[in-house]
């Protein structure tokens, strides 16, 4: 018989800086931690309480029914690696569970999906729709009625006006700013500090103030 969800041993994907950070929120709210897989062993800050599983093919030896996985592969700028590992585990049967720090504010009218990952100090107000493995990271603002693609990650004290769009698989960097109504496509990367004042085209690089495209060759004069 498969157990609930919320009563499976968890195994943690990754175990870096991002990893030990979820680690903490889940060991305060309980939850009891099989391992970690990640491509590499982790290093001297990991807890040794918590054992290295191997890579991403030792799951192979847990029954999806009885075990749930947390997404704890970080990104800085490139989303495919915590978006394709998900993807992967999905697909060979695993659930994940999602992440929600206690200092969290969430309205009751948002929609944040269960894979999705909130962290310490981050708003989500009311209208908002937070995708599948979606990471809202320590301190960000994602205001009214914005929607959060899937894999999205809005990092660090980034701070998104009311309703914005974010496209799948988009990084929004730490401390950048979106203006209200902004739309992002999917797989762009915004710098972080990064002012957008303007929509934003599928797998662009914005960054400055105001944001304008990092990998837009400019005209040689003539």
């Amino acid at each position: 018989m498969n157990a609930r969800l919320s009563d499976r041993k968890l195994i943690m994907l990754g175990a870096g800086g991002h990893a030990r950070v979820l680690l903490a929120i889940l060991r305060a709210q309980g939850a009891a931690i099989e391992g970690c897989v990640a491509l590499e062993p982790p290093d001297g800050r990991w807890p040794s309480d918590i054992p290295y599983l191997g890579r991403s093919d030792a799951l192979s030896q847990f029954d999806p029914s009885a075990v749930a996985l947390t997404n704890g592969i970080g990104s800085a700028g490139a989303i495919a690696a915590r978006r394709d590992e998900f993807e992967l585990a999905c697909r060979a049967g695993f659930a994940f569970r999602g992440v929600r720090h206690e200092q969290t504010i969430i309205d009751p009218s948002a929609e944040v999906d269960d894979t999705a990952l909130i962290m310490a100090g981050a708003i989500v107000q009311p209208g908002a729709r937070v995708g599948a493995n979606a990471l809202i990271n320590t301190g960000a603002i994602v205001d009214h009625d914005c929607v959060i693609g899937a894999h999205c990650h809005v990092a660090t004290g980034a701070r998104l006006a009311g309703g914005v769009i974010l496209g799948e698989s988009v990084h929004v960097g730490a401390g950048a700013t979106i203006i209200q109504g902004i739309e992002i496509g999917a797989r762009a990367v915004i710098a972080a500090g990064a002012a957008i004042v303007r929509a934003v085209e599928s797998g662009s690089t914005h960054g400055g103030v105001p944001g304008r495209n990092l990998l837009r060759l400019e005209r040689p004069s003539c």
